[in-house]
């Protein structure tokens, strides 16, 4: 069962449209049916986590072991800066 939807497109974009969908041989509501299927047919995207991995050196650094004095010495650094 169809339902009737209206669209409002740019002037240009109804011309190119209106174009690709005569060069394929179909009507632009054809044309934008398949395209919006196409588009919710593919796979949700997904982030590859191991894209955040590498991504610079530490320089020997051990969060993990050192972030109490890390914090402590970030926040002397920063009351130090607002004294002056």
């Amino acid at each position: 069962m169809l339902v009737r939807t209206q669209i409002t497109l740019e002037t240009e974009l109804q011309r190119l449209a209106r174009q690709r969908a005569s060069e394929t041989g179909v009507s632009l509501a054809e044309y934008v049916r398949r395209l919006v299927a196409r588009d919710l047919a593919r796979p949700e995207a997904r982030a590859d986590i191991t894209c955040i991995f590498d991504l610079g050196v530490s320089g020997g650094s051990n969060i993990a072991k050192d972030k109490d004095s890390m914090i402590a010495q970030a926040f002397d650094s920063g009351r130090r800066k607002a004294r002056r």
